[in-house]
C-alpha cells in the first residue's frame, strides 16, 4: 500500500507542473469564461478531465501489452519517451514569458452568450483528446514512475486522481483567473513555471533512459 502511495505522490508531483504550465487547455478555459461565462468554462473543464482519462486508459492498457509482448517494442517506446521528455524539457527551459491570448469580448459590457452544455463539454474533451503531445507525455511518466507490477485497477485509480486534480485546477481558473489582474500575474510567473518544468522533464527523461522492462 505504501509503495502505491509513493507512486501516486510522485505522479502528482510531476503532473502538477504539466497542469499549471500555460497551454491550449488553459487558453480555452479562459476564453470560455470570457465569451460564454463561468458555467460553460466549468463544463469545459470536466470535458478536459474526461479526456485525460481517455489518454490514461490507452496508456495503461497499451503499455502493459507492449511490455508483455516484446522487450524490443518496449525499448522503442522507452527511447521515444526519453527523446520526448528531454525535448519538451529543453523547449520549456528556452521559453520566454507566455502571453495568454484570449478574446476580450466582455470589455464592451455585453453579457456572455449561452452555450449548450454538451458543446462546452465536447470542446474541452476534443481539445485535449486530439493533442498528440499527451500520447508521449503519459506514456513517459507512467513508464518512469509506475511499476509494471502495479495492478491495472490501481493505475486507473491514479488516473482518476490526476483527472480530478486537472478538473479542480481548471474550475479554479474559471472562477478566479478570468480577471485581467490575475491573468497578468500568472503571465509574469509563467517563465519560472517553464524553467522548473523543464528541469523536471529532463530529469525524468534521464531516469527513463535507465529503466528496464520488468
Amino acid at each position: 500500500m505504501m509503495s502505491y502511495l509513493i507512486e501516486l505522490a510522485s505522479l502528482m508531483a510531476i503532473f502538477s507542473f504539466a497542469i499549471v504550465s500555460p497551454g491550449a487547455d488553459l487558453a480555452m478555459v479562459l476564453r470560455q469564461s470570457l465569451v460564454h461565462g463561468r458555467r460553460s468554462a466549468i463544463i469545459t473543464s470536466f470535458g478536459i478531465g474526461a479526456s485525460l482519462m481517455f489518454h490514461v486508459s490507452y496508456t495503461i492498457l497499451g503499455l502493459g501489452l507492449i511490455i508483455s509482448q516484446s522487450i524490443y517494442l518496449f525499448n522503442i517506446v522507452k527511447w521515444c519517451g526519453v527523446a520526448y521528455l528531454i525535448y519538451i524539457g529543453i523547449k520549456a527551459l528556452r521559453a520566454g514569458q507566455t502571453e495568454i491570448a484570449v478574446e476580450e469580448t466582455m470589455e464592451s459590457g455585453e453579457a456572455p452568450t449561452q452555450q449548450p452544455a454538451l458543446k462546452a463539454f465536447g470542446l474541452g474533451f476534443a481539445a485535449n483528446a486530439l493533442n498528440p503531445k499527451a500520447v508521449f507525455f503519459f506514456l513517459s511518466i507512467f513508464s518512469t514512475v509506475v511499476s509494471a507490477h502495479t495492478p491495472i485497477t490501481v493505475k486507473f485509480g491514479y488516473g482518476l486522481v490526476m483527472a480530478s486534480a486537472l478538473i479542480l485546477w481548471f474550475v479554479g481558473v474559471s472562477l478566479f483567473m478570468t480577471t485581467p489582474r490575475m491573468r497578468a500575474a500568472f503571465t509574469r510567473a509563467s517563465k519560472w513555471i517553464d524553467r522548473a518544468s523543464g528541469l523536471v522533464f529532463i530529469a525524468l527523461g534521464l531516469k527513463l533512459a535507465t529503466e528496464k522492462a520488468a
